[in-house]
């Protein structure tokens, strides 16, 4: 990280280093990846705290030569890319249980509404009253019995 680095980018860019180096959703064997993340969490403690940050980086450049300083960058720090993962056996285990559990609950509230007999498909009180409108109209084209809306595939 830049020694410009916003908090706002020092938490971005830890978020996304955590998420490769946890022990819980790395590929890394679990002793170097839990070595890697302790490593990171204390970066991240250091550079977090102003006062320990100011620490570090009079550590880093001992005693700076004295210079004009330079120009404000006109162009933004880029920012880092987004790190993406392939997701860890947990999380298809929990998607497949959600998926199974919709289909499930799907079944089951059919099952017992086709048990009970109830409709499983009502349709509004006006749909019946258009569909006999448009039936009638329709009966006059094709010769149908306008007393029969359902013949127009229009009604329930």
């Amino acid at each position: 990280m830049p020694e410009t680095a916003s908090p706002q980018d020092l938490r971005q860019a830890f978020r996304g280093l955590s998420k490769r180096y946890h022990p819980d959703t790395t590929v890394l064997p679990a002793a170097e990846a839990a070595a890697a993340f302790q490593q990171l969490q204390q970066a991240y403690a250091v550079l977090s705290d102003p006062a320990q940050r100011q620490r570090y980086d009079a550590q880093l450049h001992p005693a700076p030569p004295l210079r004009p300083p330079s120009p404000p960058p006109t162009a933004p720090a880029p920012r880092p890319a987004s790190v993406r993962r392939d997701l860890s056996g947990g999380e298809w285990l929990a998607l497949l249980l959600l998926g199974f559990a919709l289909l499930v609950s799907l079944v089951l509230g059919v099952g017992v509404a086709w048990m009970r007999g109830v409709e499983l498909v009502q349709w509004p009180s006006w749909w019946s009253e258009a569909a006999v409108a448009v039936g009638s109209d329709a009966a006059g084209v094709a010769g149908l019995d306008s007393r029969a809306p359902e013949m127009t595939g229009l009604a329930p």
